[in-house]
């Protein structure tokens, strides 16, 4: 009797995925519960797991199939028997140690071995164990302990999971840890790279299929581009008070909670007071109606090698500065792990996206429908500034840029709360006095 594997259903609004690999193969015995199949959807990659034990008989959608939620992908054989060479490994585990404890049980009765059978019997348990037993230890632990984005890569490099050092959280290796691995092959090899090198002059091209998480960016920025009203106005902030809060709070902060004092935090902290003083930049538009949202889920927009994914960090304005930079730096880890469950990267009433890691000095950043406002950050860098008192100071300048939904919003509205922004940074304590 064969038992369908379905693509499962993959939260609100994803109606389809992907088929990204294959982890068993036509032929293979899986175990129920065991990862058979990774799907790519728009947000993230998910392992679909074998519904019952058996053989896996057939593949419906190979390797780079787009397939609908619910449809049947694969079929396994349930009445399929354990193969011998699974069974022998299982059975030499559990009997070794019952053999090797039988001679001290059996000793009394037993005639007392001669010297040639004591020295050939009697290592002969302990080597059972040795090389039986272990075998299977680091297939079985290493698809347990890798995510999916580094089993991906560990294939492609041809990386033995099994010794790759672990970094994650419970012994889990990440991305990052095989890319490391990777990294130390390329330099071992480096001597023969050379041979290697396309001839001079030779042009190449690489030609290479569009995951579903880059299809679905350009189809929603091009979907921002084509129906929203979109503007972008820009301001500047001096950074030197925010600067010297975290230089002066660096260590007691990091000391009390384990997580840097990083600069996102104010941001969201401002955003949130800004967008109570004008909750036209909170809200979205549904056909003929405004939908104003009193609450603040701000999304954080993340870069990883597949592409940008906007985690949500839920009722920001409940949060502690502690507690939003230890959500931003989770959704980050496990972003570029591929570790984010789809409902972390839904809904999000207004983004922040910090274009500054990377060195840019400005730019346009474009809206995550159907929010109405993306708030973006660049680079903190050193700048001659007029003071009051006329004086020529050399101070830590950022440029922010607030692209905006002009359906929804007026050019008075995006100004005057990027000028809130820009107040809350350059004076924090005005978000801890709301005034």
């Amino acid at each position: 009797m064969t038992v369908e594997i379905r693509v499962p259903s993959l939260g609100e609004s994803v109606t389809e995925a992907t088929i990204a690999r294959w982890l068993k193969k036509p032929g293979e015995f899986v175990r129920a519960d065991e990862p058979v199949v990774e799907v790519e959807t728009d947000k993230v990659n998910l392992e679909i797991p074998a519904p019952t034990s058996g053989r896996l008989v057939e593949v419906l959608a190979p390797e780079g199939t787009d397939v609908a939620v619910g449809a049947v992908i694969g079929h396994i054989d349930e009445t399929a028997e354990v193969p011998a060479s699974e069974a022998a490994g299982e059975t030499s585990a559990t009997t070794a140690a019952p053999a090797a404890e039988a001679p001290a049980a059996e000793a009394p009765p037993a005639p007392a071995p001669t010297t040639a059978q004591a020295q050939t019997a009697a290592p002969q348990p302990a080597a059972q164990q040795e090389t039986a037993a272990p075998k299977p230890e680091p297939a079985e632990a290493a698809a347990v302990r890798a995510g999916p984005a580094a089993r991906r890569l560990a294939a492609e490099a041809g990386i033995d999971l099994a010794g790759v050092p672990p970094t994650g959280p419970r012994g889990v290796v990440t991305k990052a840890d095989v890319q490391r691995a990777v990294e130390a092959r390329r330099q071992e090899a480096a001597p023969a790279a050379p041979a290697a090198e396309a001839p001079a002059g030779e042009r190449r091209e690489v030609r290479v299929r569009m995951t579903r998480l880059r299809r679905r960016i350009a189809e929603r920025l091009k979907e921002a581009q084509n129906t929203a009203a979109m503007l972008t106005t820009f301001n500047e902030c001096d950074m030197t008070a925010v600067m010297e809060l975290r230089a002066r709070y660096r260590e007691a902060f990091e000391k009390k909670y384990g997580i840097r004092l990083g600069l996102m935090s104010f941001f969201v902290k401002a955003c949130i007071e800004a967008l109570r003083a004008f909750p036209a930049v909170n809200a979205e538009i549904d056909g003929d109606e405004i939908v104003y949202k009193y609450y603040y889920d701000i999304g954080v927009a993340v870069s990883t090698d597949q592409g940008l994914v906007v985690p949500v960090i839920r009722d920001a304005d409940r949060l502690s500065f502690a507690e939003i930079e230890k959500a931003i730096a989770d959704y980050a880890r496990r972003a570029r792990e591929g570790r984010l469950s789809i409902q972390e990267l839904q809904g999000g009433t207004f983004t922040i996206t910090n274009g500054g890691v990377f060195g840019s000095l400005m730019s346009t950043p474009i809206l995550n429908p159907p929010q109405v406002g993306i708030l973006g950050m660049h680079k903190v860098q050193q700048r001659p500034m007029v003071m009051p008192d006329g004086s020529i100071q050399a101070r830590p300048m950022m440029y922010l840029a607030l692209s905006y939904d002009h359906r929804l919003i007026d050019g008075r509205e995006a100004v005057s709360f990027l000028v809130r922004v820009k107040e809350c940074i350059e004076d924090p304590a005005r978000m801890m006095l709301d005034i």
